[in-house]
């Protein structure tokens, strides 16, 4: 029997379900099976990006599933090449064509690019989408506190979501502090660092022990108990079932404050403010 998600309520009123499935470096041709694994072993919430060149995958993947479009909370991100107000409207259809959808449940612009300063008018593109009823939500993907305060500053429109790189190595808390002060909520990408390494770390695998999880598991955990929404991905059925089994129990204060410590400041993607 597949686990029950619990959903997180943006400011917007919208509902996501708070553990999805990521599919960042799978293959446009192993899509589909992994997503088609996805939404059989429970998940319903499915996250792609234009630049993953996968996002036909997914049509494949849902359609295959059987599982009913509005049932699943779908995510895409506007690459950085289509930055600007018309470039994205454009970009914006040529996702949604290969994504088979008449309407997205979430839009991110993937990265803020600050060199090319288009993320504004980008902002404006998006906002007139969700007004069109053709995207349910809005959110950013890697912006720092500065580029989320300009953005609220200058067009009064909260993102719902800022999904960032977050795992044990990099906490990233002072983003986190900014997101929750606007009352966006912070989506993690590579929940699980660089997987192997973190996996192998003696608090991590002492834990899980102790609940008789795995450490992956310990740390999809420790995100959900963080209120982070999160999105780990694997092309493995095993691990794709594994990752969702992380519901039926808890980490204690001690546990969450043992994982805490293991921050080194480990940055595994760009600085945002160097990418353009």
């Amino acid at each position: 029997m597949a686990p029950t998600v619990p959903t997180l309520t943006f400011h917007d009123g919208h509902h996501a379900p708070q553990l999805g499935f990521g599919v960042f470096q799978i293959p446009n041709d192993e899509t589909r099976a992994a997503v088609k694994t996805a939404l059989d072993s429970g998940y319903r919430s499915i996250d792609t990006a234009a630049i993953y060149g996968n996002e036909e995958g997914v049509r494949q993947g849902m359609d295959a599933s059987g599982v009913a479009r509005d049932e699943i909370f779908l995510t895409t991100k506007l690459w950085n090449s289509e930055q600007g107000f018309d470039s994205t409207l454009r970009a914006f259809d040529q996702s949604m064509k290969k994504l088979g959808a008449d309407y997205l449940d979430l839009y991110l612009i993937h990265w803020p690019t600050p060199k090319k300063d288009r993320y504004l008018d980008t902002w404006k593109a998006f906002i007139r989408l969700r007004d069109e009823g053709r995207i349910r939500s809005i959110g950013v993907s890697n912006f720092q506190p500065g580029h989320l305060d300009r953005l609220v500053k200058e067009t009064g429109v909260v993102p719902v979501v800022n999904q960032i790189e977050v795992h044990p190595d990099f906490a990233q808390n002072d983003v986190v502090a900014a997101n929750r002060q606007h009352g966006v909520i912070t989506e993690a990408w590579s929940p699980l660092g660089q997987g192997g390494d973190l996996l192998k770390n003696d608090t991590l695998v002492t834990l899980a022990k102790r609940h008789g999880k795995t450490p992956a598991q310990v740390v999809l955990r420790w995100h959900v108990q963080l209120g982070h929404m999160v999105i780990p991905k694997s092309a493995t059925p095993e691990r794709i079932r594994s990752n969702l089994q992380v519901f039926d129990f808890a980490l204690s204060a001690e546990d969450m404050a043992a994982i805490a410590i293991l921050d080194a400041g480990k940055r595994m993607g760009p600085h945002p403010d160097e990418l353009n």
